[in-house]
């Protein structure tokens, strides 16, 4: 899959997202990489940020915004066809998202969205 059939593919996931629960999305960018960081190669999305459960009132003075980062060719390498790649560019962003909303993995865990 090239890489602007896989952002494609993460543009129609942030499009199934509902759009009372997008709304409340503050402060956050979503970002494509080829590669994920060197020191964990096989991670396929990575929220960096600071969960709005842990924001105060003075938080969102000069704050840069959130990032989402969702990796290509580690989620390439575990899916077998186009089919799989957009399922599971789907459960990443919205396991990131849910850090975002200040979910923990535990609890992804428990959803089934880990």
């Amino acid at each position: 899959m090239s890489r602007a059939e896989f952002e494609d593919a993460v543009r129609d996931a942030l499009d199934e997202i509902p759009e009372d629960l997008a709304a409340q999305m503050d402060n956050v960018v979503v970002l494509v990489e080829d590669d994920a960081p060197a020191d964990d190669p096989d991670l396929l999305g990575v929220y960096d940020g600071v969960p709005l459960t842990e924001r105060d009132q003075f938080w969102g003075a000069g704050a840069l915004p959130d990032r989402i980062t969702i990796f290509r060719r580690p989620t390439l390498a575990i899916c077998d066809s186009r089919d799989e790649v957009v399922e599971e560019v789907v459960i990443t962003v919205v396991h990131e998202i849910a850090h975002h909303f200040g979910i923990d993995d535990d609890r992804l865990h428990e959803l089934g969205w880990a």
